[in-house]
């Protein structure tokens, strides 16, 4: 064996040719039990992906949803609070299969269209809006308010557990929507739907009793989508749902959210570009109350038709 401390170039063993030069050592060869793993070099897919540039990665995008049935539409929708137009004069389409991603700097809007979509931001006294929301071809004002948020459920970026067990944090919304009290037998099954499909059973089947506020951070959101989900509503809201959580549980939510598009109409506001890439099947981009771009969000990624989306999603602000 080579001693690594020693110098080589010290040694008085070294080779000399019969010209006085200094030859290189003899080579040493050592002995292996199995063939050596030959380390390959990174592939362009790869090393697009690591330095943010998705157009040379095609063989890493996510799988796109497929577009089912517009579930709500909006039309030249505007929302005031007192003289501040927050968002203006947006038009969009919410279908079923798709998970539609709001994007754009903080204060631009986001927000505060999707509250608008629940029917929230008329609990604030100095907003008003200006155009029409549908809801399966039915104005959303023709509808009762708690059979629209029934129908459009919404989750928030902190994850808000009632201060009860995980059983009764899901019943709470099938309850609700009773005229009398059911009994916890006739709930059980709907329960344990809606904990199978935000992908918390596993994790919380042995003790249904257990106490919410007790959950880690991610099954907290977990369970506020089961809560969300118990309602069967059509179209699902989740406004930064992961902005507080460590990346596995990111990770966790992520995938649920591909899963449930099936079934739902699914808008999301995410300040995470790659987030946004990863869910999106169609990204909007906000800017200053105003839709900039809208569109697959391959297309909004790679190749944007607007300056200020380039520039958004290049880093240039945020």
């Amino acid at each position: 064996m080579i001693d690594p401390h020693e110098s080589t170039t010290d040694r008085s063993d070294l080779h000399v040719s019969q010209n006085g030069d200094a030859l290189p050592p003899p080579i040493r060869r050592i002995a292996l039990d199995r063939q050596p793993t030959v380390a390959l070099p990174p592939s362009q897919d790869s090393v697009a992906l690591a330095n943010g540039d998705r157009s040379l990665a095609a063989a890493a995008r996510p799988t796109r949803g497929i577009a089912g049935p517009e579930r709500m539409s909006i039309s030249g929708l505007s929302v005031f609070y007192g003289d501040n137009e927050a968002v203006k004069n947006v038009s969009l389409p919410i279908r079923q299969g798709e998970v539609l991603a709001l994007i754009g700097p903080s204060g631009c809007g986001k927000t505060t269209l999707l509250r608008t979509l629940n029917r929230l931001t008329e609990l604030t006294a100095s907003a008003r809006r200006e155009g029409l929301i549908t809801l399966d071809g039915a104005d959303i004002d023709s509808l009762e308010v708690t059979e629209h948020r029934r129908r459009v459920s919404m989750v928030f970026q902190q994850p808000n557990p009632f201060p009860m067990s995980v059983f009764d944090n899901v019943a709470y919304a099938l309850r609700e929507q009773g005229s009398k009290r059911p009994k916890k037998s006739a709930l059980e099954p709907y329960v344990i739907d809606a904990l199978q499909r935000a992908g918390l059973y596993d994790e919380v089947a042995d003790n249904l009793d257990h106490p919410a506020l007790r959950l880690s951070g991610g099954q907290q959101q977990r369970l506020c989508i089961a809560r969300a989900l118990a309602a069967r509503p059509e179209v699902l809201l989740m406004d930064e749902p992961c902005s507080a959580l460590d990346p596995k549980s990111t990770n966790v939510i992520e995938e649920l959210i591909t899963e449930l598009r099936t079934d739902l109409a699914i808008v999301i506001v995410t300040h995470n570009l790659q987030q946004a890439y990863r869910v999106g099947d169609h990204v909007a981009f906000m800017y200053l109350g105003d839709l900039v771009e809208y569109g697959p969000t391959d297309q909004v990624f790679d190749n944007p038709s607007a300056d200020r989306t380039r520039d958004y999603i290049g880093g240039a602000f945020g």
